[in-house]
């Protein structure tokens, strides 16, 4: 099943990067920026075999996977900052999220927020939600643009690099980070247990 859908995934990505190619290129990093979770780890490897058949350049299709990134994750942070933030206020008590989890999370952003981005843009998974909770926090917007287009940049490169290195077999790059993927997913299930553990926890003391 999983197989499937990816092979339907890939298919997308590459008939809109065959057609649109740096506008579809950016298309697609936007969609997987605004947490939908296209995987950058087909887009931009298959734009790197574009770059190997001369058909474009690798700084042109890194560039253009940034700025996907940047469109994309406005998107998320708006939806953070606007939407989510009141929801998280009158019903983050239902799921275990106090005033002072927000407020922890404003002072993390507000100090380490440019480091978080800019980590969090180079890892799998969490660079497609990290926008979310930045605009949660209401980090200012210009840094977090800075940083989500630095980050965006060294990973979409990174990846077109790879791909256009491997050329015609730049699809076996994704088995690779799918593997990767179950490891931070792990991490964050492991990561909202304590949480909830935590909360738990701190209601029985009170």
């Amino acid at each position: 099943m999983l197989g499937k859908l990816i092979s339907l995934l890939a298919g997308f990505v590459i008939a809109t990067i065959s057609r649109m190619e740096y506008v579809g290129i950016a298309l697609l990093m936007g969609i997987e920026s605004a947490c939908i979770p296209l995987p950058s780890e087909i887009i931009m490897p298959f734009s790197g075999y574009l770059v190997f058949q001369g058909k474009l350049t690798l700084w042109g299709v890194a560039v253009a996977g940034a700025v996907g990134c940047v469109i994309g994750s406005w998107i998320a942070y708006a939806i953070g900052a606007w939407g989510g933030r009141p929801l998280i206020e009158r019903y983050g008590k239902y799921v275990l999220i106090s005033h002072h989890d927000l407020d922890l999370a404003d002072r993390w952003f507000q100090r380490h927020g440019d480091i978080t981005i800019f980590i969090g843009r180079l890892l799998p998974v969490i660079r497609t939600f990290i926008a979310f909770p930045a605009g949660v926090a209401r980090m200012a917007v210009w840094r977090f643009t800075l940083y989500t287009f630095i980050g965006s940049l060294i990973w979409c490169w990174g990846l077109a690099w790879i791909g256009l290195k491997l050329g015609e077999n730049w699809d076996t790059l994704g088995t690779y980070f799918h593997r990767f993927d179950a490891v931070i997913g792990a991490v964050i299930i492991a990561a909202v247990v304590w949480y909830v553990w935590r909360h738990i926890k701190h209601m029985q003391r009170t």
